[in-house]
């Protein structure tokens, strides 16, 4: 496994969960819109996530399994080969129905007197924002590890092949 895999990892579900919550941002942004730019009410956002391999690293660490003779080594390059990130797939427009509300004073009432709000639960939206916020803090936690594990190794190390960050 190379060394830098954990901030590669980390890193990318920094960069997924961002998008996630530029997408809670926009839905609660249009929470209680009548009608977006093609007069239709606004559909809430949702970000699906994937599996992202790091291919450049699973296929380095294959083909210096192959030059080791395989056994063990193969097993593990195999096993770390695995390794991986996460991605944003898609940005889906949420299916759920539209919130109506009886309002006939209002000018985009239909004939029953009812104005069709977006579909965004703005209660769903705050747990979004939370559970979008505690998945970052926990990857920059875990590159703030990474780093600190790093520096430990840089100080074991001897001065002459130290790297000059680390002095």
């Amino acid at each position: 496994m190379a060394a830098f895999s954990i901030f590669n990892v980390a890193g990318s579900a920094m960069a997924a969960q961002s998008q996630r919550i530029n997408a809670v941002a926009s839905n609660m942004a249009n929470a209680d819109s009548v009608a977006g730019p093609d007069g239709k009410p606004y559909q809430a956002r949702q970000v699906v996530f994937e599996y992202a391999p790091l291919a450049r690293q699973a296929n380095a660490s294959l083909a210096t399994a192959n030059l080791a003779g395989g056994g063990l080594a193969t097993q593990m390059a195999s096993r770390s080969a695995g390794l991986g990130g996460v991605r944003v797939s898609s940005v889906e427009l949420s299916d759920a129905p539209a919130r109506q509300e009886y309002r006939p004073d209002h000018p985009l009432a239909d004939e029953q007197g009812y104005v069709t709000f977006s579909n965004v639960d703005p209660v769903a939206e705050m747990v979004d924002m939370i559970d979008t916020r505690m998945a970052y803090e926990a990857n920059v936690a875990v590159m703030e590890t990474g780093m600190d594990m790093w520096d430990a190794l840089m100080s074991a190390l001897d001065p002459k092949d130290r790297d000059e960050r680390w002095g």
